[in-house]
Protein backbone atom coordinates (compact mmCIF):
# COMPACT_ATOMS: atom_id res chain seq x y z
CA UNK A 1 0.00 0.00 0.00
CA UNK A 2 1.36 3.57 -1.18
CA UNK A 3 2.09 5.95 1.94
CA UNK A 4 -1.03 9.16 1.05
CA UNK A 5 2.31 11.36 1.49
CA UNK A 6 4.05 10.10 -1.36
CA UNK A 7 1.25 10.72 -3.98
CA UNK A 8 1.91 13.90 -5.99
CA UNK A 9 -0.30 16.76 -5.07
CA UNK A 10 -2.27 17.76 -8.08
CA UNK A 11 -1.90 20.84 -7.31
CA UNK A 12 1.80 20.40 -7.74
CA UNK A 13 3.42 21.88 -11.06
CA UNK A 14 4.79 18.87 -13.46
CA UNK A 15 7.91 17.60 -12.87
CA UNK A 16 10.47 19.00 -14.48
CA UNK A 17 10.97 16.16 -17.05
CA UNK A 18 8.02 16.88 -18.77
CA UNK A 19 9.41 20.55 -20.15
CA UNK A 20 12.40 18.97 -21.72
CA UNK A 21 12.31 19.64 -25.62
CA UNK A 22 12.72 16.58 -27.52
CA UNK A 23 14.48 18.89 -30.54
CA UNK A 24 16.98 20.25 -28.19
CA UNK A 25 17.55 17.50 -25.42
CA UNK A 26 18.86 15.03 -27.68
CA UNK A 27 22.63 14.77 -26.96
CA UNK A 28 24.17 15.67 -30.37
CA UNK A 29 21.72 18.67 -30.86
CA UNK A 30 22.18 20.09 -27.06
CA UNK A 31 26.10 19.80 -28.42
CA UNK A 32 25.48 21.88 -31.36
CA UNK A 33 23.33 24.22 -29.93
CA UNK A 34 25.88 24.32 -27.30
CA UNK A 35 28.58 25.06 -29.15
CA UNK A 36 26.98 27.24 -31.50
CA UNK A 37 26.03 29.75 -28.11
CA UNK A 38 30.06 29.58 -27.12
CA UNK A 39 31.00 31.39 -30.44
CA UNK A 40 29.35 33.88 -32.68
CA UNK A 41 29.60 31.32 -35.44
CA UNK A 42 30.69 28.12 -36.28
CA UNK A 43 32.07 26.23 -39.09
CA UNK A 44 30.90 23.06 -39.56
CA UNK A 45 33.93 21.11 -39.73
CA UNK A 46 34.46 22.02 -36.30
CA UNK A 47 31.32 20.72 -34.85
CA UNK A 48 31.86 17.38 -36.87
CA UNK A 49 35.05 17.14 -35.24
CA UNK A 50 34.26 18.36 -31.94
CA UNK A 51 31.39 15.83 -31.36
CA UNK A 52 33.02 13.35 -33.02
CA UNK A 53 30.00 12.57 -35.87
CA UNK A 54 30.29 11.52 -39.40
CA UNK A 55 28.83 14.78 -41.99
CA UNK A 56 26.18 12.63 -43.17
CA UNK A 57 25.29 12.45 -39.29
CA UNK A 58 25.74 16.22 -38.54
CA UNK A 59 23.71 17.63 -41.79
CA UNK A 60 20.41 15.34 -40.18
CA UNK A 61 21.03 16.75 -36.78
CA UNK A 62 21.71 20.71 -38.44
CA UNK A 63 17.98 20.14 -40.61
CA UNK A 64 16.26 19.45 -37.37
CA UNK A 65 17.48 22.23 -35.56
CA UNK A 66 17.24 24.69 -38.80
CA UNK A 67 13.61 23.95 -39.64
CA UNK A 68 12.67 24.10 -36.00
CA UNK A 69 13.84 27.75 -36.10
CA UNK A 70 17.48 27.11 -33.89
CA UNK A 71 20.08 28.06 -35.76
CA UNK A 72 20.82 29.55 -39.25
CA UNK A 73 22.62 27.77 -41.37
CA UNK A 74 24.74 29.29 -44.09
CA UNK A 75 26.87 28.28 -47.30
CA UNK A 76 30.15 30.07 -48.77
CA UNK A 77 33.72 29.96 -49.42
CA UNK A 78 36.81 30.67 -47.81
CA UNK A 79 39.15 31.21 -50.49
CA UNK A 80 38.04 28.45 -52.85
CA UNK A 81 37.31 25.92 -50.23
CA UNK A 82 33.59 25.85 -49.78
CA UNK A 83 32.36 26.21 -46.10
CA UNK A 84 29.36 26.05 -43.86
CA UNK A 85 29.00 28.25 -40.74
CA UNK A 86 25.78 27.76 -37.87
CA UNK A 87 25.04 30.41 -36.17
CA UNK A 88 22.39 30.35 -33.67
CA UNK A 89 19.50 32.18 -33.57
CA UNK A 90 17.18 34.20 -31.29
CA UNK A 91 14.97 31.33 -30.71
CA UNK A 92 17.57 28.60 -30.10
CA UNK A 93 19.23 31.06 -27.81
CA UNK A 94 15.82 30.89 -26.08
CA UNK A 95 15.35 27.54 -26.08
CA UNK A 96 18.53 26.30 -24.77
CA UNK A 97 18.25 28.72 -22.46
CA UNK A 98 15.36 26.80 -21.27
CA UNK A 99 15.88 23.66 -21.29
CA UNK A 100 19.44 24.45 -19.49
CA UNK A 101 16.92 25.96 -16.97
CA UNK A 102 14.87 22.53 -16.19
CA UNK A 103 18.28 20.65 -16.44
CA UNK A 104 18.61 22.91 -13.27
CA UNK A 105 15.82 22.01 -12.08
CA UNK A 106 16.00 18.72 -12.24
CA UNK A 107 19.89 18.17 -10.42
CA UNK A 108 17.87 20.39 -7.82
CA UNK A 109 15.52 17.86 -6.73
CA UNK A 110 18.01 14.69 -7.00
CA UNK A 111 20.60 16.76 -5.22
CA UNK A 112 17.22 17.25 -2.50
CA UNK A 113 16.35 13.70 -2.55
CA UNK A 114 20.21 12.81 -1.92
CA UNK A 115 20.37 15.32 1.39
CA UNK A 116 17.67 12.88 2.47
Amino acid sequence: MTDPADTPDETESPHPVTGLDDVVHQRVRLGILTIAHEARRVEFGFLRTQLALTAGNLSQHLGVLETAGLVQVEKGYAGRRGRTWITLTAAGNTALAEEIARLKQLIARVETTNGQ
